[in-house]
């Protein structure tokens, strides 16, 4: 589980360190960062993808991510009485991202690309810096895998460093290209951690959605990102996951409903039954709202569960009737695995902080700047960046 979250200087997330709990939702208005949230810690778990720095080159670049805003606010800039004004930067542009976990931290830092003649490849950052340590908090004796440049060393099994790559390219993560079980066996670890992460935003419930078309099915404990295998998905839960807590999130949701999945031709498809209706309805004919919510279902019912499930707006097309339900459902996934939920929904919201336990990470905005509403300075973590 992760304990701490990391963020500097991506968009509104200026100098971000959030808490962290088994459940957490984060909250906000319309412009108050949520997404940038979102979207930064899609970019820290495609590090150990190797595809981190594509997506910042496809949103520009690092100078088209960075925080815009000056480095620090006068206080008569804060009391209204002179404007923003920006002035020579003092510190060294970087972009980071970063996090504390039962067993590891890490850290990665992008900066500007070195000028390079004759390249059209200046949109990518480079990493500067990446580091994986034991402890709640960077230190150098606390670290057991380090790169700076192109030069990555590990601890061995004395505890002193070797080298373990000398001309790693700026635009790879050690996460993705130097996980050798014997010479850095915690760069692998962390990796298949980070990798085992998983993100759901927005399924797609059209006429033409992947979801309501009958497939051909194989095992699936992990539903895909756009549904497509919900009924081999659905039946690999019934086989071999939690069948009873399966009927449990259809009664609750839709009293007296039973799903089922039939696999005619060898293709897979879902049959909803209801009471009163004469024949069950396939998954072509479900409301948008029914078959979103099979597939949430589906999702958090794996029985394959990450380490962590980050679920973006999951209350879009669903009916009010259906939040309380749904919040049910997540308060029990999070029991097996760590959950992320952003929503806007205050009936999902109440559900799921309700008894107390969720972390609830109300945002806000000052001066462009995104922070936590009512975030006690005592309840955020201790933190360091490691320094270039």
């Amino acid at each position: 589980m992760l304990h701490t979250l990391a963020v500097a200087n991506y968009r509104s997330l200026r100098d971000m360190v959030l808490p962290l709990k088994s459940l957490n939702v984060v909250t906000g208005a319309n412009g108050s960062g949520k997404s940038n949230l979102y979207r930064g810690l899609r970019l820290l778990s495609e590090t150990a993808f190797g595809t981190a720095v594509e997506s910042i080159a496809a949103e520009g670049g690092v100078e088209s991510v960075l925080w815009a805003g000056p480095e620090q606010f006068s206080r008569l800039v804060k009391k209204g009485h002179h404007p923003v004004q920006g002035g020579p930067r003092k510190d060294r542009i970087n972009l980071r991202f970063g996090f504390v976990g039962d067993d590891f931290g890490y850290a990665i830092d992008f900066g500007l690309p070195t000028p390079v003649p004759q390249t059209m490849f200046g949109k990518d950052p480079e990493i500067k810096r990446e580091a994986i340590w034991h402890g709640e908090m960077w230190h150098d004796r606390r670290a057991v895998a380090d790169r700076r440049a192109g030069v990555v060393r590990s601890r061995d099994d004395s505890g002193a460093w070797q080298v373990v790559a000398q001309h790693l390219p700026t635009f790879d993560s050690m996460l993705s290209s130097v996980a050798d079980p014997v010479r850095a066996p915690e760069v692998l670890m962390l990796r298949e951690q980070i990798r085992s992460w998983r993100f759901y935003d927005h399924f797609r419930t059209d006429v033409a959605s992947p979801a309501r078309v009958p497939q051909i099915g194989a095992r699936t404990p992990v539903l895909s990102n756009d549904g497509h295998d919900l009924a081999a998905a659905w039946r690999t839960i019934m086989e071999i996951g939690d069948r009873e807590a399966l009927d449990t999130a259809v009664a609750d949701a839709f009293p007296g409903a039973e799903v089922d999945v039939e696999n005619p031709g060898g293709r897979f498809a879902l049959r909803f039954s209801q009471h009163g209706l004469l024949r069950p309805l396939s998954q072509a004919e479900l409301s948008d709202g029914t078959l979103r919510y099979l597939l949430w279902i589906a999702a958090l019912l794996t029985p394959r569960p990450p380490s962590l499930m980050v679920l973006n707006e999951p209350e879009t097309s669903l009916h009010p009737d259906l939040l309380p339900p749904l919040g049910r459902l997540m308060k029990r996934c999070a029991e097996d695995t760590q959950l992320w939920v952003t929503t806007h929904a205050p009936s999902l919201i109440e559900a799921l902080t309700a008894d107390g336990v969720c972390n609830h990470l109300e945002l806000d905005k000052d001066f462009g700047e995104t922070f936590v509403q009512d975030l006690d300075p005592l309840d955020v973590p201790p933190w360091r960046w490691p320094t270039r």
